[in-house]
């Protein structure tokens, strides 16, 4: 088994269908792997096309339990006097990046364009994500 760390980069995003009317909304993310979530910090007022330019650190085993090897990227709208919205969600399958990077140490995808999606799979924007996986520590099974 490797144990290493899966580092997300969140970009940016563009085009992200509004969710405030009177105002403009203040996106974040939630980026879920398996049972891990970390929230973004949230770009106050920055509609519609968000920057953040952050780096999220989840520990990662592989093989690991389960088979769902993907990072969920939910963006959310931030709301003061009501529940936060829904605003779309991406999906990135990171099973071959952790294979690659168990066998060679370290594998990367560079940050690049993902569609966002509604509940409904309507695209409302796109989300650039970057993902990096370095192998920390190689466990090596010895039959006794």
């Amino acid at each position: 088994m490797a144990i290493g760390y899966m580092e997300v980069l969140l970009v940016k995003a563009k085009g992200l269908h509004e969710s405030d009317i009177l105002s403009r909304m203040d996106p974040y993310v939630l980026v879920q792997y398996k049972s891990q979530e970390r929230k973004s910090s949230v770009p106050h007022g920055a509609g519609s096309d968000p920057v953040w330019n952050e780096r999220i650190v989840f520990k990662v085993e592989y093989p690991g339990s389960g088979d769902k090897y993907k990072l969920c990227l939910k963006i959310m709208d931030r709301d003061v006097f009501s529940a936060d919205d829904f605003v779309g969600q991406a999906v990135i399958y990171v099973k071959d990046l952790l294979a690659e990077g168990a066998e060679k140490g370290s594998a990367k995808l560079n940050p690049r364009k993902y569609s966002v999606v509604r509940e409904n799979q309507f695209y409302c924007g796109e989300i650039e994500v970057g993902v990096t996986f370095t192998l920390k520590v190689n466990f090596v099974q010895v039959n006794t």
